[in-house]
C-alpha cells in the first residue's frame, strides 16, 4: 500500500514552478519578418537565439505559453546515451552514421555548456556520468553487445558491476561525462538575450496552416498572416506537413515523473534501466535542498490502464527504493518516436526547402533539441552542417522502417474501430467529483467530467484530428487520443497536436 505523503492534487512540473518568464503579448495584426519560428521551447528559443544573433530579424509565436510544452516537463538529462541503441543504429544505418548520431549528441552537450559559461547561466549544470543498468540477467547480453557498438564507434564507457546509486543492479553500462541542468533557467536567458538582439514574441497565438506561393505565410486561427522567408515548426508535431506524411511515420507515448524528498543523500549519476517498467532517476535542486526525480513508466498515449496508476507506481517504487519524506511534485511529458528513432530535422519535405520541422526526439530531447536548433540554423544561414543528411525528414530506410510502418498504422486503425464501439451506461448525475465517464448522450459517444466543484464538463469524443475516439487521463485530466496523440483539457481546449481545433462541447 502506498503511503499518504501529501501526493500533489493536480499535476506541476517542479521547473514550471521554480520559474517564471516574461508575458508576451498575442498577436493582433498581419507582420512580416525574416524567420517566424512556431513553438516556444528548447528548439524554438536556441534557434531563435543562433538567428537573431546572427542579425536575422526572427518572430516567435506559441499557441501558449513560452516553454509549458515537453521542455518544461522534462527529465532534462542532457546526454548521447540515448537508451540502448547504437548497436541497433549501426545495424540499421551502419557504423558511420551511427558515429554521426552520436558526435552530434556529444557536439549538443559542448554546445549547451558553452553558452552557459559564455553567458554566465546559473542553471544547475553539472556533470554527470549517465548509467544503463539493469537487475535482469536477460539484459546483461544486451548491454554487453551495446558496449562492442561503443567500442565500434569510440565511445568512451565502461561495463561494471557497481554504481553509486544503491539499488539492486547485476550490470550496468556507464557513458562518462554527460550532464544534468534546469532547463528552464537556461532558457530565460536564451530568451533574453534573443530579445537584446530583436526577437519578436507573441504568446496565445495559434498557427493553422503555411501557405506558400513565392515565399511562406503563417495563418493563424484569428486570421492574421506573418508573412516570412523561413519557417521553423519547433511543435512537437508538425501543424502543416507539406505531404511529409508525419502522423504515419511516428507514434506517441507518455512517460510519468515524481519529485521527492528522500531520506538519504542523492549520489553523483544519472540512471535509466534497461527493462521494463521503464525507472529514471536523477537529482535536482529546489532552494538548496535535493530533489529525487524519479520517471517511467512509458506507454502509447492514450492506451492502457487509468493514468493515475503510473504516478502511484512510481510512488511505490520511490517508498520501496529509497523512502520518501515529502512528495512535492508531478508531472507527465509526451515524445514522439520516429520509424526508425533518429528525429525528423531539415526542411520539411524534399520539395519544400522553405518550412522545416523538428520533431520525434524519442525522450532525449535535451540534445536533440539543441542540434535540431543549429541544423536548421545552419541551413538557413548557408552554412555547412556535417549531420544533416543523418536527420533529413525525407528519409525511409527499408529495416526497420517498413515493419514499424505497418505496426504504427494498424495500431491507429485498431483504435480507430475499437474507440467507435466503447462506451458505458453510466449516469452522469451518479459520478464522484474529479471523475470521468464515457457515455452516450442523444446517440453521440460523449465525454464527461465532475469537477471538484460538482461541475460536469461534457465533450464530443472524437478527436478534431483524424476522428479517433479520445480516452480519459485520470492522472492528468485529461482526454488523450490514442491514434495520434493529440490532447485536450477536460473543458475541451487544445493540450497538445496535431488537432488544430477544441473538442466540441454537448450540451446536457
Amino acid at each position: 500500500m502506498v503511503q499518504d505523503y501529501s501526493t500533489p492534487q493536480f499535476p506541476e512540473s517542479y521547473w514550471r514552478d521554480s520559474v517564471s518568464f516574461e508575458n508576451f503579448p498575442k498577436l493582433e495584426k498581419s507582420i512580416k519578418t525574416d524567420i517566424a519560428i512556431v513553438g516556444g521551447g528548447i528548439t524554438g528559443i536556441t534557434a531563435a537565439y543562433l538567428l537573431a544573433k546572427s542579425g536575422k530579424k526572427v518572430t516567435l509565436i506559441d499557441a501558449g505559453e513560452l516553454s509549458n510544452g515537453v521542455t518544461g516537463h522534462t527529465t532534462a538529462k542532457i546526454t548521447a546515451q540515448h537508451g540502448v541503441i547504437y548497436n541497433e543504429l549501426i545495424e540499421h544505418f551502419g557504423e558511420k552514421k551511427a558515429a554521426l548520431y552520436f558526435q552530434s549528441n556529444q557536439e549538443a552537450i559542448q554546445f549547451i555548456e558553452q553558452l552557459i559559461d559564455d553567458l554566465d547561466i546559473k542553471c544547475d549544470f553539472e556533470k554527470q556520468d549517465a548509467y544503463i543498468y539493469t537487475n535482469n540477467v536477460k539484459y546483461i547480453p544486451q548491454l554487453e553487445t551495446e558496449k562492442k557498438a561503443y567500442d565500434k564507434l569510440g565511445i568512451p564507457g565502461e561495463l561494471t558491476d557497481s554504481m553509486p546509486l544503491n539499488i539492486p543492479m547485476k550490470r550496468a553500462l556507464v557513458m562518462k561525462d554527460q550532464a544534468q541542468f534546469h532547463p528552464l533557467k537556461y532558457l530565460k536567458v536564451l530568451l533574453e538575450e534573443a530579445l537584446k538582439n530583436g526577437l519578436e514574441v507573441y504568446e496565445n497565438t495559434t498557427a493553422t496552416d503555411i501557405e506558400h506561393n513565392k515565399e511562406p505565410a503563417i495563418l493563424t486561427r484569428e486570421g492574421h498572416r506573418i508573412s516570412c522567408n523561413k519557417v521553423i515548426q519547433a511543435t512537437h508535431f508538425p501543424f502543416h506537413d507539406f505531404e511529409g506524411f508525419y502522423p504515419a511515420r511516428m507514434y506517441p507515448e507518455r512517460s510519468y515523473i515524481i519529485a521527492v524528498k528522500a531520506p538519504e543523500k542523492f549520489p553523483d549519476g544519472m540512471y535509466i534501466n534497461a527493462e521494463s517498467p521503464t525507472r529514471s532517476i536523477r537529482s535536482a535542486k529546489m532552494d538548496g535542498e535535493e530533489l529525487w526525480l524519479i520517471g517511467g513508466e512509458n506507454h502509447k498515449t492514450g492506451q492502457g490502464k487509468p493514468t493515475i496508476e503510473h504516478y502511484e507506481a512510481l510512488q511505490e517504487y520511490a517508498e520501496k527504493q529509497f523512502g520518501i519524506t515529502d512528495y512535492l511534485f508531478r508531472w507527465s511529458a509526451q515524445d514522439l518516436t520516429t520509424l526508425d528513432k533518429v528525429p525528423y530535422i531539415g526542411p520539411a519535405t524534399n520539395d519544400q526547402r522553405d518550412v522545416y520541422v523538428a520533431t520525434g526526439y524519442h525522450k532525449w530531447g535535451m540534445t536533440t533539441s539543441t542540434l535540431a536548433a543549429r541544423i536548421i540554423s545552419d541551413h538557413i544561414l548557408e552554412q555547412d552542417n556535417p549531420y544533416l543528411d543523418l536527420y533529413t525528414p525525407s528519409r525511409f530506410q527499408a529495416d526497420p522502417s517498413i515493419r514499424e510502418f505497418a505496426s504504427i498504422n494498424a495500431d491507429v486503425a485498431k483504435h480507430m474501430v475499437k474507440g467507435k464501439l466503447e462506451y458505458t451506461n453510466h449516469n452522469v448525475n451518479d459520478l464522484e467529483p474529479d471523475h470521468a465517464t464515457i457515455t452516450r448522450v442523444k446517440g453521440k459517444r460523449t465525454g464527461v467530467y465532475k469537477d471538484k466543484d460538482g461541475k460536469l464538463h461534457a465533450l464530443d469524443t472524437t478527436c478534431t484530428h483524424m476522428g479517433c475516439e479520445v480516452n480519459w487521463n485520470s492522472g492528468d485530466r485529461t482526454w488523450d487520443c490514442p491514434c495520434h496523440g493529440s490532447r485536450f483539457s477536460y473543458t475541451g481546449e487544445i493540450v497538445e497536436g496535431p488537432a488544430k481545433r477544441s473538442l466540441d462541447k454537448v450540451d446536457l
